[in-house]
């Protein structure tokens, strides 16, 4: 059997060449100072605008389960106090029933035929006899009472536990939808604070050219347009708003979502709408676009997104998205979807 001689390791020259090849590959590969490029301003305000759009879908899906919410709240509240008193109800019976157990007890304890025989007084005897069949029926009525109200509250426990449970996962759900509306708001204000001050200013100072150029006006104005009547009062309450910001979830008095704006608008002319956007859209009656009225609401891209208030002469008034105030725009610097009337 011949040997095996084991290879020789490599010489030093060698060791030398082959980390050299492996530094050169390496040198190849992505570094930490070869990341890509810090977006421009102009890339960030348009990912900054894309982010509160998409949170505005979100929005007006929060703001539908938070109005549920708010009415199981109420009616869970509502079932606990009927509750309490059903018990109540239940327990007085209760007490009705042991005196009167007590008397059928005494007075039943024996034969009624040895009864009369024991008895020294057979009008005596009688007239217990009467007094124990009164005694006998009010507590019969009395039993039938309280499992009558037994019944009624065991039911009424069963209706408050759904209750209860639905309230929970309407509870899971809204916290589900703020989870995603504050995940894009987080977003933007990361992309916001990576500008430098002088890049903010510059986003700020392109914005209002964007808007001038756009017919946008956030200013506060007085309504003296054509419409009369609710409309007017309406849009009077609508103006007075002007500059005020947009924040999702709220129907004011400091700050609005779009559908929160439209919705006070429309209460300080005494109508009363639905919370969010599809639920106003569905309720009023439609309108077409070339027979637009001022008050009319506008809803634009789908009938869940976004609505406002047309103002006459091709604009609108509405609560745009997080960074913005409240504000007069065309009617046509959006895809316009619909229009209704209260």
């Amino acid at each position: 059997m011949g040997t095996h001689r084991r290879p020789k390791p490599p010489s030093r020259a060698a060791r030398i060449a082959t980390l050299g090849m492996a530094a050169g590959v390496v040198s190849l590969l992505p570094t930490q100072s070869q990341a890509a490029p810090k977006p421009t301003v102009d890339e960030v305000r348009k990912e900054v605008a894309r982010l509160y759009e998409e949170a505005t879908g979100p929005t007006e899906e929060y703001n539908a389960i938070s109005e549920k919410q708010q009415k199981l709240q109420g009616e869970v509240s509502s079932a606990q106090d009927r509750l309490a008193r059903k018990q109540q109800e239940v327990n007085e019976l209760r007490e009705k029933i042991g005196p009167l157990a007590a008397a059928q007890y005494r007075g039943g304890g024996i034969d009624p035929s040895l009864q009369l025989l024991l008895s020294g007084d057979p009008d005596d005897y009688l007239e217990q006899a009467e007094m124990l069949d009164r005694t006998r029926s009010r507590q019969a009525d009395a039993l039938r009472a309280m499992q009558a109200k037994q019944r009624e509250l065991t039911q009424e426990r069963q209706a408050s536990q759904k209750r209860l449970q639905a309230l929970e996962e309407m509870t899971t759900k809204a916290a589900k939808k703020k989870g995603e509306v504050q995940a894009k708001l987080t977003q933007a204000r990361k992309l916001l604070n990576s500008l430098t001050a002088a890049q903010r200013a510059r986003m700020e100072a392109d914005q209002k050219r964007d808007n001038a150029a756009a017919g946008v006006s956030d200013s506060a104005a007085t309504y003296n347009g054509p419409a009369s009547g609710r409309a007017k009062a309406a849009l009077d309450f609508a103006y007075a708003q002007l500059g005020k910001p947009y924040e999702w979830g709220s129907t004011g008095p400091d700050s609005f979502d779009c559908s929160g704006l439209t919705g006070a608008s429309w209460r300080a002319a005494g109508v009363s709408l639905p919370r969010t956007v599809k639920q106003q859209y569905d309720a009023g009656r439609k309108v077409a676009k070339s027979d637009l009225q001022p008050g009319d609401i506008i809803y634009w891209y789908n009938d869940t997104q976004h609505n406002g208030m047309y103002v006459g002469d091709g604009k609108a008034i509405h609560a745009p998205r997080t960074g913005k105030n409240v504000e007069i725009v065309p009617v046509d610097s959006m895809p316009f979807f619909a229009a209704s009337r209260p």
